[in-house]
């Protein structure tokens, strides 16, 4: 039996569960901080981007009635009228239901708003490298794309958030390695990410910049070991575009090649031996609030035991729940199994107190701020959204801004600023609708 990670000490203090967050998040750590992952890929027509309904839309094409990419209906309440785009879709009322994009700023700013309003640290902003490329999809997606990033750094320093780039390597073939490195090298000269002197909100971590990299290591992808190792070198060491702390997102499988990891460990151990920090990918891997316990016992606290041998920091992810029945809907193998119940945010408590319990984690990702497809988000979500052909799942009797509310209390928890309980806290005060 290994021996457990000691862990970190609770301080004493008062058990009010208090709101107040500080004006600017200090974003020189990643330690003791809880990060979401920010998709921003949502897109409507008329919202300047040229695009139509970009993520909402099915497979097939189709954003209608009975067609649908989302499991939960965003709630608009708090958004101008000019962020409110009208669908097909209809409330019971018969009302049109409208929806928002995120190539609009305000509806950007409003999120990173909503970050601070709730005591949550900061985003990792996704970025498709295959949707960056002219050559195979419509240029004004990457256009749209970089827009969205810009939105998001200049609402991180509006609200005193940290953000910080996060690749996804989804959708790549075989020698990426040349086509990221021309992408870094157009966000450092042209959009002067991590070199901006007024960007006060860049996330750094062990004195450098953190840019991180997505999807290595993950069973049956085109890209190579090689490639990534390749992206990995560039980004710590090239003397011009190098200089970063870099993380990568692997299979929760990491470092046993089974399940979701491809089986070569071997050679994927040198590629995850050079990154600064590791984080395994859970969504969908636990069901409940035993499973969550049972991986901050096994895999994870063995994962972080091998980190901290290897000089590597810990980064696991932790997720509300699951749903993608309007996603994969047609499609052939889809399972309905595949839905992972919220139970009103006592399963996504369960994770982090697992965590910080059994490991002494210093830090969190949270999947994800706003991704409606596969019903992981943490955002506003209403509990009336359209009726008709397609269904959508909602918070029940729980307010809309229920699990902003509890993201932020768990920050307090892993900080130690309020004090570590197994139990999900008692709302004192709802501070949304």
């Amino acid at each position: 039996m290994k021996n457990p990670i000691p862990l970190i000490p609770m301080l004493a203090i008062s058990t009010t569960l208090s709101t107040a967050t500080p004006e600017r998040v200090d974003p020189s750590s990643l330690f003791g901080k809880v990060m979401c992952g920010y998709q921003g890929w949502f897109r409507a027509p008329g919202d300047g981007s040229g695009l139509e309904w970009v993520h909402y839309r099915h497979t097939n094409g189709r954003f209608e009635p009975g067609h649908a990419s989302i499991d939960f209906w965003p709630d608009l309440t708090d958004f101008g009228e000019d962020e409110k785009f009208e669908t097909p879709f209809r409330h019971a009322d018969g009302s049109p239901a409208f929806v928002f994009s995120s190539h609009h700023p305000a509806t950007v700013s409003r999120h990173f708003q909503w970050m601070k309003e709730y005591g949550i640290d900061g985003v990792f902003v996704q970025r498709f490298l295959s949707e960056t490329r002219g050559d195979r999809l419509n240029r004004r997606l990457g256009q749209s794309v970089n827009t969205v990033l810009s939105h998001c750094r200049s609402a991180a320093n509006e609200h005193g958030r940290t953000y910080a780039v996060m690749y996804d390597l989804s959708g790549m073939d075989a020698g990426c390695a040349g086509y990221f490195k021309d992408d870094w090298r157009f966000l450092v000269d042209e959009m002067n990410i991590t070199r901006d002197p007024d960007d006060k909100s860049y996330q750094h971590h062990r004195g450098k910049p953190v840019v991180a990299v997505w999807g290595m290591g993950f069973r049956d992808r085109p890209y190579t070991a090689e490639d990534c190792a390749e992206i990995i070198d560039f980004l710590k060491n090239d003397p011009e575009y190098g200089g970063n702390t870099v993380m990568i997102g692997v299979p929760m499988a990491w470092r046993t090649g089974d399940r979701d990891a491809d089986p070569d460990i071997h050679t994927w151990a040198q590629v995850y031996r050079a990154a600064d920090i590791i984080s395994p990918w859970m969504v969908g891997r636990i069901r409940d609030a035993r499973g969550a316990r049972g991986y901050a016992t096994g895999r994870a606290r063995e994962d972080m035991e091998l980190c901290e041998r290897l000089g590597i920091d810990f980064l696991p992810v932790v997720f509300p729940g699951f749903c993608w029945a309007n996603l994969k809907k047609g499609r052939p193998g889809f399972n309905p199994d595949s839905f992972i119940d919220r139970d009103e945010g006592r399963f996504l408590w369960a994770q982090y107190d697992a965590l910080i319990r059994e490991t002494g984690v210093r830090m969190v990702y949270q999947a994800m701020f706003d991704e409606l497809d596969e019903g992981t988000q943490i955002f506003k979500a209403t509990n009336n959204p359209p009726v008709g052909e397609s269904e959508f799942k909602t918070y029940g009797d729980l307010p809309s801004d229920h699990y902003l509310w509890l993201v932020g209390q768990a920050t307090r928890m892993l900080r130690g600023d309020i004090p570590h309980t197994r139990t999900m806290p008692e709302r004192i005060k709802t501070t949304g609708n």
